[in-house]
């Protein structure tokens, strides 16, 4: 079998532009299942940097799954990004030392934990995830969209705030899909099922 190797960086030949994202990441706090590309207009190395106020000493995670399509310019706000919301002030005394370092004492930022990419999401050209967001697995976030609540499997995606446009299939068709997880067959059996995958006739998985 003619197969696309995982583990090779630039799986386009004489194309640099486009990735196997989890072949370039060096965050361990970025972790990315097989096949998932990341394509950017200039640069692949770009995609680290478009992972915001992503702080070590805070250690939460970006988590994408398998198959997933990453266009240029999605960028994903980390939880260093937030703020006290609930205080009189919003703004970070401590960070600064001196007279103000102990201005957190006993209190802590806000966190929404790790950030969640299903399998076989299409995130759409300069969408933001915002932090602690789950996006299930088969989601389409359409370009631009800001993602602030977290995406059922399968659902469309678009805006500023993100709302469902519509599901890609019917509940019962979303349901067996889930139950399918095809991302996890061996490689081997995924390509001799390439052309049933891109068809819609769920049928011929039952």
């Amino acid at each position: 079998m003619d197969i696309p190797d995982k583990n090779e960086p630039f799986p386009l030949k004489n194309y640099k532009r486009l990735c196997f994202l989890k072949n370039i990441i060096k965050n361990p706090n970025i972790l990315v299942g097989d096949y998932t590309y990341y394509d950017d207009f200039s640069n692949v190395s770009n995609f680290e940097k478009n992972v915001k106020y992503h702080f070590d000493f805070i250690g939460d995670k970006l988590i994408i799954g398998k198959f997933c399509m990453i266009a240029s310019d999605v960028t994903f706000i980390m939880n260093g990004a937030n703020h006290l919301s609930d205080a009189i002030s919003s703004y970070p005394f401590a960070i600064f030392g001196g007279d103000w370092q102990h201005a957190m004492k006993n209190k802590s930022y806000p966190t929404k934990g790790n950030t969640i990419i299903g399998n076989d999401v299409w995130l759409g050209y300069n969408a933001t995830i915002m932090p602690g967001i789950r996006i299930g697995d088969g989601a389409i976030i359409g370009s631009n969209a800001v993602i602030t609540k977290d995406v059922e499997p399968y659902s469309i995606v678009g805006g500023n705030p993100g709302k469902l446009i519509r599901k890609r299939f019917s509940d019962e068709e979303i349901e067996s899909l889930l139950s399918l997880k095809w991302w996890d067959w061996p490689i081997e059996k995924i390509t001799g099922n390439v052309q049933k995958l891109t068809e819609i006739k769920l049928s011929d998985f039952k």
